[in-house]
């Protein structure tokens, strides 16, 4: 699949994922933020959430 251009804004995006270790889960971004480690996938995506939504409020 061709990577899709994003709209230059003059920063790089923040790009959230979620990954697995064992039996823990942990939110990354493209940014080089990491969250910390969770036993709850559901939390991991929370901080992933969370970190976007401060981001955007500095903005």
């Amino acid at each position: 699949m061709p990577a899709r251009d994003l709209p230059d804004s003059g920063e790089s995006p923040h790009l959230t994922t979620t990954t697995e270790r064992g039996s823990f889960a942990m939110a990354q971004c493209s940014c080089g933020w990491a969250g910390p480690a969770r036993r709850s996938r559901e939390r991991a995506r929370t901080d992933a959430e969370l970190h976007g939504t401060a981001v955007t409020a500095r903005d």
